[in-house]
């Protein structure tokens, strides 16, 4: 069994209440990790360490090249530790090992590029303004100062990577707050981050709850900018508390996402891809594609073939390699999904397949559900309405392409959405109309660092990754240079001030 201190100002130290919480594998339910539990004074403390390293502490002082080199040092170091954070992944959050070793390179290669856009320019001219023997003028982009990064338990290493990286690169320190069910790759960060010699106080991760740790982050008007993600009822939350200190803040919240095929689509294709959306992680991503829409021509072939491809989908020990499927993060979040899949039934969607929890004794430990596809579905049903976030696919007919975009855009969520079709125009066209951050044609889930992401309506607020997200965590300065030197010339003073 691991166990782990909360990082603060560059040590690794109990809570103060010596509080501590158990880390448990969502397939076995033995113990992970016993973590330190950090509380409202531990986070207090956290948020002092970055601020004083903010406003006091060398690190706003560095070279861009210096902070850059140290971001590089850290992608270096998860790639020499890449076996050891698979497998602590694996224990952890119930990941497969194959999509965790997927994650721990793509957590590199995002350091990486964070570390790049770390050494950008951080003036440029304001175009159109500057006039020689007048003024010129710029545009300057300052770090916001200290980010609370509060995080959620599906993606727990790629999750810290994608919060700090940004924010470390624009030149803030941080405060981030793992999900206290998915906390050790996290801390395993914070020993690679105190190793390659970043500054005391420039980050700090404490695991906690919450109700307490992470409200402080949030209350706290020491914290200038809360960066987010998780579901949209909490987004509320945190976004009504950081009202009160008028803090900017970053949400990344919930979806339910709509993946439109067209009556041209390749099935062969887009029928592994809407398995691919929906059943990847069990379900658990922001971005899942939750409601397949089908056009009557094709709707009994395409739903054919995607049951009996489901019936060859693997559940098991997340370690095998020939596991597809593992467990869902605790027995509270299975409870949650079959409470779905009984309200699906109740208000007479049909199960296809799955629906229940699997009785192969090898997974009674497990907290497994059965990929589940309801067909007979009803756009207003509440399995089409709310996030479930486990392996539960709405499947709804459509008529005209036209409906189709309507029931798509008819959600209070525009996180994602995917079009499948042979004609890429056709496609574009449809895409165009989608009211979603993200919109795959012939794809889903490809998410990238180097590219915008994030939420319309109440999916959430702002957008991570790429130039745009890394601005997120920024301050935009007007700086106005005068060149016109001698007061006779200022006539604008004379509206106010006398001439002699």
């Amino acid at each position: 069994m691991h166990e782990y201190l909360l990082y603060i100002n560059g040590e690794f130290v109990e809570s103060g209440g010596k509080k501590t919480f158990d880390s448990i594998n969502p397939f076995n339910q033995e113990v992970v990790a016993r973590v330190a539990l950090a509380g409202i004074e531990d986070t207090q403390r956290a948020v002092r360490a970055a601020r004083k390293a903010f406003d006091e502490g060398p690190w706003t002082k560095m070279s861009k090249e210096e902070r850059s080199a140290l971001i590089k040092a850290v992608s270096d170091k998860i790639n020499e530790r890449k076996a050891e954070l698979e497998q602590l992944e694996v224990e952890d959050s119930g990941s497969t090992i194959r999509k965790a070793k997927e994650d721990v390179h793509l957590s590199a290669r995002a350091m990486n590029y964070f570390s790049k856009l770390a050494a950008m320019d951080t003036v440029e001219p304001v175009d159109g303004l500057s006039k020689p023997g007048f003024s010129q003028n710029f545009l300057v982009r300052e770090p916001i100062g200290v980010v609370a990064a509060i995080i959620p338990w599906n993606f727990p290493l790629k999750m810290a990577v994608w919060k700090l990286g940004p924010a470390l690169a624009a030149g803030n320190t941080v405060v981030l707050k793992p999900s206290e069910l998915t906390p050790v790759t996290a801390m395993e960060l914070a020993k690679i981050i105190h190793e390659v010699g970043f500054p005391p106080g420039v980050v700090n991760i404490i695991p906690g709850y919450g109700e307490d740790a992470g409200e402080e982050l949030v209350r706290n008007p020491m914290v200038d900018k809360v960066s987010f993600t998780g579901s949209t009822a909490v987004g509320r939350r945190v976004m009504s508390l950081a009202a009160i200190t008028l803090k900017k803040c970053t949400l990344e919240c919930g979806g339910k996402s709509a993946n439109i095929v067209l009556d041209d689509a390749d099935l062969n294709l887009a029928v592994d891809g809407a398995l691919y959306a929906i059943f990847y992680h069990q379900g658990q991503c922001c971005e899942a594609g939750t409601r397949l829409l089908l056009p009557e021509k094709i709707h009994d072939e395409f739903l054919n073939r995607m049951i009996e491809k489901t019936e060859k989908i693997t559940l098991g020990d997340p370690n095998d390699m020939t596991t597809d499927m593992g467990p869902l993060i605790s027995e509270k979040q299975r409870e949650r999904v079959l409470v779905y899949i009984k309200s699906g039934i109740e208000q007479g969607a049909k199960v296809a397949i799955g629906g229940s929890v699997p009785q192969t004794p090898k997974l009674k430990k497990g907290f497994f559900v059965e990929p589940t596809i309801f067909t007979n579905v009803g756009n207003k049903m509440k399995i089409a309405r709310e996030e479930i976030f486990g392996p539960v696919l709405s499947v709804i007919k459509y008529k005209t392409i036209e409906e189709a975009i309507g029931m798509a855009n008819d959600s209070m969520y525009g996180l994602g959405g995917g079009v499948w079709s042979r004609d890429k125009e056709k496609a574009m066209a449809v895409a165009k109309q989608l009211r979603a951050g993200t919109v795959w044609i012939n794809e889903w889930h490809l998410i990238s660092e180097k590219a915008p992401f994030g939420g319309y309506k109440q999916s959430g607020v702002g957008r991570e990754f790429g130039v745009e997200g890394l601005r997120e965590y920024t301050e935009t300065k007007h700086l106005h240079i005068d060149e016109v030197g001698v007061r006779e010339k200022k006539f604008w003073y004379d509206t106010v001030v006398p001439k002699n």
